[in-house]
């Protein structure tokens, strides 16, 4: 799923970068500039609705999340987006050292919100036309929320019953953005953001309902640690497995990182 997300996100980076080549030589032909008359009523279109197209193919169908960007001047903008974005569900642990079986019961419970606020300057000496098209560049910040409960049958040498985990990952990423926003026909947007690192606070925190020994309760934070790695782009980057392994929680400072891809219509 992630190979496939970014082998779209740089094909229709490519596409683009072509068909903006394209535009810029009919605008060089053609003797347009910046604040021409014939973008008078693109100036009417200051605002933009948009649905996030990326936060699917990472977390699943049930990511569901929207924008709206604000044209403030020639150059600049401010768009919000928020929505509901939950963990991908995990079937089944590898069970190594914690025995023969490990399954998932029906009945797991899911929550999430995301939300996030940049502030756009669109680069006046290499775009050809007025925001919100073309390079910008910006501050952002972003809140991620993820809760799941889920009911395992588990079968060890030394335990065999339902255990209930509850995790909650909470996600506070302040940044600067780099990114391009195509628009077409006048009306339909295309927006990429393209690299966003920022610094992140991370908070992540299992609970078991169970009556495992602390080292099997050890061998099961493990198993679901590497379920979430293998789940969520950059989780083993910045989470330190050997405190949340013991713990079943962590709380740690360390390196985000944003890229989007949203499809929106112009007012």
């Amino acid at each position: 799923m992630k190979g496939s997300f970014f082998c779209l996100l740089y094909l229709i980076g490519f596409l683009c970068m072509e068909q903006t080549s394209g535009q810029a030589d009919t605008l060089k032909a053609s003797g347009e500039k910046k604040n021409s008359p014939t973008d008078s009523i693109k100036k009417n279109f200051k605002n933009t609705i948009r649905y996030n197209l990326s936060n699917p193919a990472l977390f699943g169908s049930k990511a569901i999340i929207f924008g709206y960007e604000r044209i403030l001047n020639n150059r600049q903008s401010i768009s919000v987006n928020i929505g509901r974005c939950v963990l991908p569900k995990v079937v089944s642990l590898n069970t190594g050292s914690l025995g023969s079986s490990i399954e998932l019961k029906k009945g797991s419970t899911e929550s999430g919100f995301n939300g996030s606020v940049d502030y756009r300057f669109y680069l006046d000496k290499l775009n050809a036309y007025d925001a919100p098209r073309g390079v910008f560049i910006g501050p952002f910040y972003s809140f991620n929320y993820f809760q799941r409960e889920n009911t395992w049958t588990l079968n060890t040498e030394t335990f065999q019953g339902d255990v209930v985990t509850n995790y909650k990952i909470n996600m506070h990423t302040i940044g600067f953005e780099l990114g391009y926003q195509f628009v077409f026909w006048k009306r339909l947007a295309l927006d990429l953001i393209l690299i966003g690192p920022g610094i992140a606070r991370y908070a992540l925190k299992t609970s078991l309902n169970t009556t495992l020994d602390p080292d099997d309760q050890a061998a099961l934070f493990q198993k679901i640690n590497d379920a979430l790695a293998d789940k969520i782009p950059g989780y083993s980057f910045v989470i330190d497995d050997q405190e949340y392994k013991k713990t079943g929680r962590v709380n740690t400072t360390s390196l985000g990182f944003r890229y989007m891809i949203h499809l929106g219509f112009r007012f």
